[in-house]
């Protein structure tokens, strides 16, 4: 019997995931308590650099940044921040941090600046940077792993300053981040799906880290060049001794972050892997559960996606759209508060309406562009938004497509059924009413019959132009396809929290329903991620607390 190639086994895994209306994807069915994971992870007797307070924290150009939150998007960066201990603190306090936390009784958990299927948060994040100044301490090249819990940075490596070096400018201009994932985090909760959650989370993140870097002036990138085995050994997670009884990581990608373009480090740098390797290590990682269950079919399509690095890759293309309505004013809304602000919703009123203008500015915030998060990725858009409308003044109920890349287009059309009406919604974006009717039953349906789903302003799919990219870009792609479902899910989060109203990502979904509903027959388009957005009913019996102590009340 022949093996499976790599792309075969993203299949298997893709279609053995799927929920259907007489059975879900698999998993134990029911909660272990006794084995839930810790919510953070630590590295034990590793050195610690706390972010916070810092004697220039509360200075020019950090904790007094303000800057509209629109202003965010605009392809000509904001002033840049010096890159210093404090202006990375603040970078990662917007993106990565601790948002609130929450009270009921005896119980207390925390929320982030990004979400998290269940809130579990599986991404861990790292920071690799030459020798930047705290104003206390003479600091010195290294690599550290953000602890969010604490607000601190946690050394893993140092080594001497003068390796850290940028072939095409001042070295002080720049610095990478390293993104893992641990599966367990999510399949304790989820099962085989929990591989598709975590490549969500990484989107947000990415998308969270690329917006909170436009904050600071600076801008971000993912480098597609680093295969998965090199971010590992850079970062520190493929060291054994380490990780003796803990959950390993999974490397998922290789960022840059920096003040001026080009940005660097485009190809693998051999040098910063040899300095690593001679640098002085610490800490080791703390184990988050004692017993565990293996999910083999987990292990197996991250192998199969396992990213080898890319020597070449397409320039993205443009999307030959504008924004709907041209470029919207720049509302007076602080972008540092908005940011610390975003929950997810548990319930909408089921009654609140939106406009029109706020829902096409919504959507038209998720069409790439030259500005951030779209700057930070190197492939053109490969998800639409296939929309649910309820309640928005002056749009009619009913299914709609938002093709974020026209040149899909006629493939999109020639996979949906014949009978879709096809009329335009804009003349500056591919906005399309296919059929005009309540839906509200169809998306709570779809939508494992969950109410949020029909309870707010509108809901929607997020449908990945699926086999094309993957016969191109490789199987490795799939984890970028949830990659991309998340970024988009993060400029969604922040456009509700902007007009008012508060989102939530929605996982569990029947899948070929989904695409039986389009008239889609085979792997040509796949719905990877649902979505809603409307007016939340806030749980009166619970007590909201600041991030982190020396914040005021959120």
């Amino acid at each position: 019997m022949n093996e499976l190639t790599d792309l075969e086994r993203v299949y298997r895994y893709h279609d053995a995931t799927k929920h259907h209306f007489d059975r879900f994807a698999r998993s134990l069915g029911y909660l272990d308590w006794a084995s839930q994971p810790r919510p953070f992870r630590s590295f034990d007797s590793a050195p610690v650099l706390n972010l916070f307070p810092s004697p220039d924290a509360s200075g020019p150009g950090v904790a007094l940044v303000r800057a509209a939150y629109d202003s965010l998007f605009a392809a000509a960066p904001l002033p840049a921040l010096p890159i210093t201990a404090a202006s990375i603190g603040y970078f990662l306090r917007h993106s990565l941090g601790l948002s609130a936390w929450k009270v009921l009784r005896d119980a207390r958990w925390s929320l982030r600046v990004n979400p998290s299927s269940g809130n579990l948060h599986p991404t861990e994040a790292y920071v690799i940077t030459g020798a930047v100044g705290d104003g206390r301490t003479a600091s010195f090249a290294g690599v550290w792993h953000y602890a969010v819990d604490r607000h601190a940075l946690e050394q893993r490596c140092a080594f001497a300053p003068d390796r850290w070096r940028r072939g095409d400018g001042d070295p002080s201009d720049a610095f990478l981040m390293g993104l893992t994932s641990i599966h367990w985090r999510e399949s304790w909760k989820y099962g085989e799906r929990a591989f598709r959650y975590c490549q969500h989370d990484v989107g947000h993140a990415v998308g969270a880290l690329a917006l909170s870097a436009a904050l600071c002036g600076w801008r971000l990138a993912i480098l597609p060049s680093w295969p998965q085995r090199a971010v590992a050994s850079l970062i520190g997670i493929d060291r054994d001794a380490d990780y003796v009884e803990a959950e390993r990581e999974e490397p998922a990608c290789l960022l840059v972050v920096g003040r001026r373009l080009p940005l660097g480090f485009a190809t693998v740098d051999r040098a910063l892997l040899e300095a690593v390797h001679d640098g002085q290590w610490f800490g080791r990682a703390s184990q988050l559960s004692e017993d565990h269950v293996r999910w083999s079919l987990i292990d197996d399509v991250a192998r199969a996606t396992e990213d080898r690095g890319r020597e070449r890759w397409p320039a993205p293309a443009s999307n030959g759209q504008s924004r709907f309505n041209g470029e919207p004013d720049i509302r007076d809304i602080d972008a540092a508060s908005l940011t610390i602000q975003r929950r997810s919703a548990v319930a909408f009123d089921g009654s609140s309406f939106t406009d029109r203008e706020t829902f096409l500015r919504m959507l038209g915030r998720t069409i790439p562009d030259a500005g951030p998060p779209w700057s930070s990725l190197w492939w053109s858009p490969c998800i639409h938004l296939v929309l649910f409308v309820h309640r928005v003044e002056g749009v009619a109920p009913g299914l709609y497509l938002l093709a974020r890349a026209t040149e899909a287009l006629p493939r999109i059309r020639a996979a949906c059924r014949n009978e879709f009406a096809w009329s335009k919604v804009s003349e500056q974006a591919s906005l399309w009413l296919l059929r005009e009717g309540d839906c509200r039953s169809l998306a709570r349906r779809l939508s494992c019959d969950q109410d949020i789903a029909a309870d707010g302003f509108f809901s929607l799919a997020m449908i990945a132009d699926f086999s094309s990219s993957l016969d191109e870009l490789g199987p490795a792609f799939y984890r970028h396809l949830f990659w991309e479902t998340g970024i988009v899910g993060q400029v969604l989060y922040l456009e509700a929290e902007a007009a008012g109203a508060r989102a939530t990502g929605i996982g569990c979904f029947y899948d070929d329903p989904v695409h039986r509903l389009l008239g889609i027959e085979d792997h040509a388009f796949q719905s990877l991620y649902h979505f809603t957005v409307g007016i939340p009913v806030e749980d009166a019996r619970l007590t909201t607390e600041p991030g982190y102590s020396w914040e005021g009340s959120p």
